[in-house]
């Protein structure tokens, strides 16, 4: 059985991954994006009701910024991505006093001033969720995880690409790095 959590308000922040229009045209599983972004904005308004910090990590990138990895398989922005693929979609339209994250691969964590915000605010537990579990909420976990951050994971406030890879993200790396629970606990938490 899990232990119940006892978050601090004032050194704990919220992290949330990738929940941009061009993300969310995939299909994600095991829980739905509508689900995955209802997820996450209730915890956004707990957060912001608390006075919390919010940070909201998006992903942007093209030809130039993109990293140019020789690999089996490519991961990269669709050629023909609409204009607003990296505009957040409306349920995480940044309000005032969040914080906005720009990356260009991955992870959160290398080539942003994401650690350095979070230090500054006295943070050092942060709730992460987003899209896709395997991808950009594992690589920002493993960074948190080399920095000395405590994370709670909000299992279903993210989604992959297969229940499978998801599953693995979870069971195999995030519950040695942090604590795994479901929204609902978060909130009571909070």
């Amino acid at each position: 059985m899990a232990e119940p959590l006892n978050i601090e308000k004032p050194k704990t922040a919220l992290v949330v991954i990738d929940l941009q229009k061009g993300i969310l045209q995939m299909e994600t599983k095991p829980h739905p994006a509508k689900e995955v972004i209802a997820n996450a904005a209730r915890l956004a308004a707990a957060f912001r009701k608390s006075a919390m910090p919010v940070f909201l990590v998006h992903v942007a990138m093209d030809p130039g910024t993109a990293l140019k990895t020789i690999s089996d398989e490519t991961f990269q922005r669709p050629p023909n991505a609409a204009p607003d693929w990296a505009d957040f979609v409306p349920e995480m339209t940044p309000q005032p006093g969040d914080v906005v994250i720009t990356k260009r691969q991955w992870g959160a964590f290398y080539g942003t001033d994401l650690e350095l915000r979070l230090r500054r605010r006295g943070v050092d537990t942060i709730v992460l969720c987003g899209i896709a579990t395997d991808y950009g909420v594992e690589s920002t976990a493993r960074f948190a995880y080399e920095y000395g951050f405590q994370q709670i994971f909000a299992e279903d406030a993210m989604s992959s690409r297969s229940e499978e890879q998801h599953n693995a993200a979870v069971n195999f790396v995030l519950k040695r790095i942090g604590r795994v629970r479901k929204t609902e606990e978060i909130l009571k938490a909070l």
